[in-house]
């Protein structure tokens, strides 16, 4: 279950959802990039819905899905072939930066992957 601290994450990322969803239509790129239309679409709405329906993951396993689609959106202008186009290759990339930014900050709140870390890295 995820704590109070770390609920403003889960209404960033659905809002970040929202618009890669709709950020097609809205920066008017839907009719000459497909690629970067439909890997909005999908993202943005598998995004918003995994932000909306959190409680029923395991706050954890959310945090490393996000955090993942975030590294995906990154890099999908240049492995789906629209890094030319900027705005949506701007576009995928900033989301995709704040997603694992978002993620980032949910996860270092996260007791047990501190555990974890300490045990690996530090030595305590």
């Amino acid at each position: 279950m995820k704590s109070a601290a770390t609920g403003w994450q889960d209404w960033a990322g659905f809002g970040l959802g929202l618009w890669l969803a709709m950020s097609p239509w809205i920066c008017d790129y839907a009719e000459s990039q497909h690629a970067a239309t439909g890997n909005a679409a999908f993202l943005g709405i598998a995004l918003a819905l995994v932000c909306h329906f959190r409680w029923t993951f395991d706050a954890a396993s959310a945090d490393w899905l996000h955090l993942t689609a975030g590294a995906w959106l990154a890099a999908a202008p240049f492995l789906l072939g629209f890094a030319a186009s900027p705005i949506p290759a701007i576009n995928s990339i900033a989301v995709g930066t704040l997603v694992i930014a978002l993620s980032a900050s949910a996860l270092s709140l996260d007791k047990e992957i501190e555990k974890w870390w300490r045990s690996r890295f530090i030595g305590h």
